[in-house]
């Protein structure tokens, strides 16, 4: 601990030091991903162990000051100091000779970027693989591990289990990082579904969506609809999937929510 460098709050650094979580995280995907990116690498807490996977490893990390620290680990050509959330990651993968392989992205997210970095990696394709640390409070709106099933939904649940199989590989207590951060965390691992129900080119829609129907889930689901659609189509897609109006979002289960958004996007051309 006493030669890592000093955390950056405004980054919202926190660096790893529990050999456990390290080690489950690490050991995560390890017999079944063919290549590994890692984001927010840090001073390499994770990197060290990942690099004796002896599979292809790319680093991207914000801060200026971890090239020392990473290239022990990692070819000096395959550090890459930028900031993820203005990174293609589709077209690193192509640079790096990624594509066709089943690509494994392990980070420990930064908190403050967690959910908007989140929601890049599932449009990614090629990621396959994920497994992210989250401030436990963002974890269980991933993965319910604090919210009562019946209360749990909401559109970042929906949205990453509509296209990754998510489950929960460990919880994190503040001491297991220095500096400690004033939260708990949690651990999720993704596995990219095959075939989702909703294809990946409909992403940005299925999120449009979600985040209308969410974004007052309180309210009568019926109500919130006709702000994004027709009164005839609502009215029609309800009706077909046996849903009652006056239901809320957060009571959906998530084959509800992808049955109604496929539903109501069908009567939406039809009525075109």
């Amino acid at each position: 601990m006493s030669n890592l460098p000093r955390a950056n709050k405004t980054l919202g650094q926190h660096f790893l030091v529990d050999q456990k979580v390290i080690s489950a995280i690490t050991s995560d995907f390890e017999e079944s991903a063919e290549a590994i990116v890692e984001v927010g690498p840090g001073p390499g807490i994770l990197t060290e162990s990942l690099s004796q996977k002896e599979l292809p490893l790319h680093v991207i990390d914000k801060d200026e000051r971890f090239p020392e620290y990473l290239e022990p680990f990692v070819a000096k050509e395959n550090i890459h100091i930028t900031d993820a959330l203005g990174w293609n990651f589709e077209e690193g993968f192509k640079e790096w000779g990624y594509e066709g392989k089943r690509v494994w992205l392990v980070s420990n997210l930064p908190y403050n970027v967690s959910t908007p970095l989140l929601i890049m990696f599932l449009q990614a394709p090629t990621i396959q693989l994920m497994t992210l640390m989250f401030q436990r409070e963002v974890a269980d709106k991933v993965f319910a591990i604090d919210t009562r099933k019946g209360k749990a939904m909401n559109s970042l649940m929906a949205l990453s289990q509509t296209f990754f199989d998510v489950r929960l590989l460990c919880k994190v207590p503040p001491g297991a990082f220095a500096p400690p951060p004033k939260v708990d965390s949690a651990v999720l691992s993704f596995e990219r579904r095959e075939n989702p129900v909703i294809p990946l080119s409909d992403f940005r829609n299925f999120e449009k969506f979600l985040r209308h129907l969410f974004q007052f889930k309180r309210k009568q689901m019926g109500k919130i609809l006709k702000g994004q659609f027709s009164s005839d189509v609502v009215t029609k897609s309800l009706e077909e999937l046996s849903l009652a109006p006056n239901l809320r979002a957060e009571a959906l289960d998530l084959s509800d929510i992808q049955n109604l958004f496929m539903c109501l996007v069908r009567h939406q051309k039809e009525e075109k």
